[in-house]
């Protein structure tokens, strides 16, 4: 029998999606289950989005440009000068979700072997997009007691060999909620220049900024216009998982050209999606206002819930929806399959995100979890009592 390749047996699973089985188990059982586990908004998407879709008059469907609609480009590049960046429809190529803008990146900026500093907890799938490129993490960890703050810059630099090529941030983070201040985006901005360093930031949780505190992207930096690259996406913005549209930003016309060969590649992002997509852009702000309220409010119930539960600990977070929260137990995998398999309060029980899937560093946040608050208030509390008595029960067991 033919082997599989090395590349394919190092592709780390979804933490996030490999305990799906059980859920499905469970539910197939008749188990109600409270997925906290995904980021996968109940928010309603706009209707003027669905609506482009259901009345288009299209006759052929056919392929776009390789960078996407020039039309949607035009309408994105003028969403992101009204939020102060300096960004020209030729900065933009239209990507299948930002997963893809993060492949084409890594594509484009690095070679087998290279290195990309990323402060971790991060979003799990830039270990599988890293492995995917031949890409080496350079991992540094930022504290649960700091909120995770942005390490040490100091940290960073120890790091840097001459086979770095990136520093990749997700602002606010994903899985941790952590939005970086100015003077931190500007730390990171300072070190790329003096070690001619790309800065990669992933920043599709944009909008999602709480407590009056506002969001610093690193294209609103002049001197880094040479290597700042954006990624972003439609996807949580308007509550469009589904549609898989996202962008690569880039001033560095060296950038956005060798990205576009691997856009070509793929021939096109999807028609209808792009549609929908430059549809969301004419959603009115009231849209943003009463999303922003919302999550808010389920940030507050669900931080101040975990605060109650006795051992478990939690970071704050400023924006996304997500929490990682430290339990009081040994290995969060087991705990996690031990929810979907044998625990049930009333026939019902939750799903959350293992975050030791989220670290690049062997061994790391066993006893964390990512916790996403994206469900309507009564089943947010619904959740957290479940939580608590399963604790107990787990904690007992043994």
């Amino acid at each position: 029998m033919p082997k599989i390749s090395s590349k394919g047996q190092q592709m780390p699973e979804s933490p996030i999606r490999k305990l799906v089985p059980y859920a499905e188990a469970a539910a197939a059982k008749g188990k109600i289950i409270y997925q906290l586990n995904i980021g996968q908004p109940d928010i309603k998407t706009p209707e003027i989005v669905l609506n482009a879709v259901k009345n288009h008059d299209i006759e052929v469907l056919s392929y776009s440009h390789s960078a996407g609609f020039e039309s949607y480009r035009e309408k994105l590049a003028s969403y992101y000068n009204n939020t102060s960046l300096p960004v020209e429809k030729q900065d933009i190529i239209i990507t299948t979700g930002g997963s893809e803008a993060l492949l084409f990146t890594m594509g484009s900026i690095t070679d087998q072997g290279d290195e990309v500093i990323i402060p971790e907890p991060f979003y799990a799938n830039y270990n599988g997009f890293a492995t995917a490129s031949g890409v080496t993490i350079k991992p540094i960890q930022s504290k649960i007691e700091d909120g995770f703050a942005l390490p040490p810059i100091s940290e960073f630099e120890k790091l840097i060999t001459e086979k770095t090529k990136a520093i990749l941030i997700c602002n606010p983070g994903n899985p941790t909620g952590y939005l970086y201040t100015k003077e931190e985006i500007q730390q990171l901005a300072d070190l790329a220049l003096k070690h001619d360093l790309f800065i990669v930031s992933d920043e599709v949780y944009r909008e999602f900024a709480y407590d009056g505190v506002k969001h610093h992207s690193i294209m609103s930096i002049p001197e880094l216009a040479n290597h700042a690259i954006m990624v972003d996406s439609v996807s949580k913005r308007y509550s469009m998982c589904g549609a898989r549209i996202g962008c690569l930003v880039s001033k560095n016309t060296e950038v956005i050209a060798t990205a576009m060969k691997f856009a070509q590649a793929r021939l096109s992002p999807p028609t209808f999606a792009q549609i929908a997509s430059e549809a969301a852009l004419d959603t009115p702000q009231s849209y943003f206002d009463e999303v922003i309220e919302q999550y808010t409010f389920r940030r507050d119930l669900l931080v101040k819930g975990l605060e109650k539960i006795e051992g478990v600990k939690v970071a704050n977070p400023k924006g996304a929806f997500y929490c990682i929260a430290e339990l009081p137990i040994a290995n969060a995998d087991d705990f996690a399959k031990w929810l979907l398999e044998d625990f049930e309060d009333h026939n019902e029980t939750i799903m959350v995100a293992p975050a030791a899937g989220f670290y690049s560093t062997p061994n790391t946040g066993l006893n964390q979890v990512r916790i996403a608050y994206v469900l309507k208030k009564e089943n947010l509390e619904r959740a957290l009592v479940i939580l608590e008595k399963a604790l107990k029960q787990y904690n007992n067991k043994a």
